[in-house]
């Protein structure tokens, strides 16, 4: 069951990496976007705690952990995907099972065998192969940072997760206070840009603001959806396996820059991003 889980995570996720790098191209506020979506989560969150009934427990206030990670991750993800190349930055926010897998060892026990270890190499391998490409500029450097940023935080996202199945968190309740926070964190932004640009505005942009913040309330569907998913697969499933199946939500990415963006790979790049898909599906396999 948790396969299940995992598999329909990794395509909800993938999903919303698809209409992140989409929305990122487009002339919009990305503070008001990123509201949108993080409020539609908290709003599909609320009503599923009154359709569930679910109790209100201390235990759900990790949400308000997550909500801090899922906020730095998407913001993160959205500028790399803003300033840098779509696939290097999909590929980097693909691996927080590399990170998932070293700290559930520490924290929980779960154990890294030899064949986890190669795996966590050939990805890192994989990674400096595109890194150290022949056709690196300064703006997938820049996308690189910030896809390693986002790396480390949704990984940091994932572990909060699993941790709410330890506990026996309340799933909604938690949700909700996740997606609240996310929704202040990246309101307080948006607010703080107003303000400190009060000349600035809404009619400079492609989208008002108003139509963004809906748009984000529709990319906020997928978000709330993968969330759901994952920690089902958590409570059912080991982090450091179900953190790798999920990333693969890369692939649906990396086909979207392929096939409809004609994002064009070096020979070098090709390589690079061959090993480190091999090292997360070699991360999926030995993971037990």
């Amino acid at each position: 069951m948790w396969l299940l889980f995992s598999v329909l995570a990794a395509m909800s996720f993938g999903l919303r990496g698809i209409l992140y790098h989409w929305t990122s191209q487009q002339s919009l506020n990305r503070n008001v976007l990123l509201c949108g979506t993080f409020f539609m989560g908290a709003v599909i969150s609320i009503l599923c705690v009154l359709i569930f009934k679910q109790a209100w427990t201390s235990s759900a206030l990790i949400g308000v952990q997550m909500g801090l990670f899922s906020f730095g991750a998407n913001a993160s993800m959205f500028k790399g995907f803003a300033v840098g190349k779509a696939s290097l930055v999909a590929i980097l926010t693909g691996l927080p099972s590399v990170v998932v897998v070293v700290f559930a060892y520490f924290l929980w026990n779960e154990h890294l065998n030899l064949m986890q270890f190669f795996a966590f190499v050939v990805i890192v391998i994989g990674i400096l192969v595109v890194r150290y490409s022949n056709d690196i500029t300064l703006n997938n450097l820049q996308g690189a940072g910030w896809g390693v940023l986002a790396l480390l935080l949704f990984a940091g996202n994932d572990l909060s997760s699993k941790w709410t199945t330890l506990v026996g968190a309340p799933l909604f309740p938690t949700l909700f206070f996740m997606f609240t926070t996310g929704t202040c964190c990246f309101g307080l932004w948006w607010l703080k840009d107003r303000l400190q640009n009060p000349a600035k505005t809404p009619s400079s942009a492609r989208w008002s603001e108003r139509q963004t913040f809906l748009i984000g309330m529709g990319v906020g569907i997928t978000n709330v959806v993968g969330m759901i998913l994952i920690i089902h697969g958590f409570a059912h499933g080991k982090t450091g396996l179900v953190s790798a199946v999920v990333a693969l939500n890369v692939l649906i990415v990396l086909l979207y820059t392929r096939f409809i963006l004609k994002d064009k790979f070096s020979k070098l790049e090709q390589s690079g991003l061959a090993l480190a898909l091999i090292g997360i599906l070699m991360m999926k396999i030995v993971a037990s």
